[in-house]
């Protein structure tokens, strides 16, 4: 063996031996993090989801003002061929809380009807606070003959909501667009 090659050769052992230390540390550092984040969330209280004798804690949602209560009141108005209301008259929220109100209605025409909700809020200042995460307001309502139908509205009213305001009115108009609406294909008959 020449210099040149024995030079090789303990360059290249040199090498894989600083590659295989290297190796061995990113291991232990990824198996020590393990610890060490459970650790670090324990001492700053976030993300604390299993205690050590295996119970599960929930994380609070800290975006729900448990300090207070607001009443939202509401009301439906029908402008068309049926009954429309809400299925409860209010419900008591925490500010920030996910709520669901559930709204019924009747079409009492023998016909299809196609329909549109529209909603207002009193007081009008309470608008921008009063965030609507599903609500059958947002599109329109194709209702076959006599059918009845629930309808949801999930929302949350934003905890920066005035302290003053304490009562707000969700009301719904709901009213008929459009001319006739051609029968459901299941219903095999043609616009009525």
């Amino acid at each position: 063996m020449n210099a040149e090659s024995s030079g090789r050769l303990l360059l290249n052992r040199s090498t894989f031996t600083k590659l295989v230390v290297v190796a061995f540390i990113m291991f232990g550092f990824g198996y020590a993090m393990v610890p060490v984040y459970r650790q670090v969330c324990e001492v700053l209280g976030i993300n604390v989801l299993t205690q050590k004798d295996g119970t599960v804690i929930r994380p609070a949602n800290t975006q729900i003002d448990m300090t207070r209560t607001v009443t939202v009141e509401l009301d439906g108005n029908a402008q068309g061929p049926w009954r429309f209301r809400p299925t409860q008259r209010s419900v008591a929220v925490h500010p920030g809380a996910m709520t669901t109100v559930v709204y019924e209605v009747v079409n009492t025409q023998g016909r299809a009807v196609k329909a549109q909700a529209i909603p207002s809020y009193a007081p009008q200042s309470a608008t921008p606070f009063f965030k609507k995460v599903e609500c059958f307001c947002f599109r329109e309502q194709v209702l076959g003959p006599h059918e009845a139908r629930q309808m949801p509205v999930v929302f949350f009213i934003d905890p920066g909501l005035p302290r003053e305001v304490k009562d707000i009115t969700l009301s719904y108009t709901f009213f008929e667009i459009g001319g006739a609406v051609a029968a459901r294909a299941s219903d095999g008959r043609g616009p009525g």
